[in-house]
């Protein structure tokens, strides 16, 4: 009887030992992980969309809704260091996009958004195990964003910029957040707006080169 409760007891230890080792091995400590802990490698897909039943819209004013509302909008990156939390991975914005079919806008005058191009790529993308993220172009560049509007008075074009764009990455929905992030009017006629306030959430965000496009955690 001592024998075989011995021998149960040593197999429940071990059992118990396996799976608290299981996750440990898993979950390298990186910035970046999927949900089972495992790390986003360098060269990694990063992807997301809108979160479901959210726009992304460049208002006129941080308060205020006058401007452009988009339903369908994504970005794509490449991870590019992940390094031990805590610390700061960086990813590589190689596109941003926006369905244009998606857009509307109430700015008197304006009859509807023909496109809306990100240019600049790629962008940088700093990701701290905070949460906190930042956006910046290449050395001497600019965020920025071209709207091609069509008016009464035919089609016009706008170019916002802004020196780098701030948000927040949140594990509860797997997303990253921005809000009213400032662009200012680089060049345009009178009926673009002066500065441009840009709000989004994309979410999930997920791996898609590892199997089955896990979502992606920040630690």
């Amino acid at each position: 009887m001592r024998t075989r409760t011995s021998l149960t007891l040593a197999a429940a230890v071990t059992t118990l030992a396996l799976a608290a080792a299981g996750p440990a091995s898993a979950a390298d400590g990186s910035v970046l992980t999927t949900a089972d802990g495992t790390a986003v490698a360098a060269g990694d897909v990063l992807s997301a969309s809108l979160a479901t039943g959210t726009n992304a819209t460049l208002y006129s004013s941080a308060t205020g809704t006058s401007g452009i509302s988009c339903s369908s909008s994504a970005f794509v990156a490449t991870a590019v260091n992940n390094p031990a939390a805590p610390g700061t991975a960086t990813e590589s914005v190689t596109s941003h996009t926006f369905n244009s079919a998606s857009c509307t806008s109430n700015v008197v005058g304006v009859l509807g958004v023909t496109s809306i191009k990100v240019d600049n790529l790629p962008y940088t993308t700093a990701v701290t195990s905070g949460g906190s993220l930042v956006i910046t172009p290449a050395a001497g560049s600019s965020v920025q964003t071209t709207v091609v509007l069509r008016t009464l008075l035919g089609s016009i074009t706008c170019v916002y910029r802004a020196p780098s764009l701030s948000g927040t990455a949140d594990n509860a929905d797997n997303s990253i957040s921005f809000t009213n992030q400032q662009f200012t009017k680089f060049s345009g006629s009178s009926l673009c707006f002066s500065n441009g306030y840009f709000t989004a959430k994309y979410a999930p965000v997920r791996d898609t080169t590892q199997s089955g496009s896990p979502a992606v955690l920040v630690n």
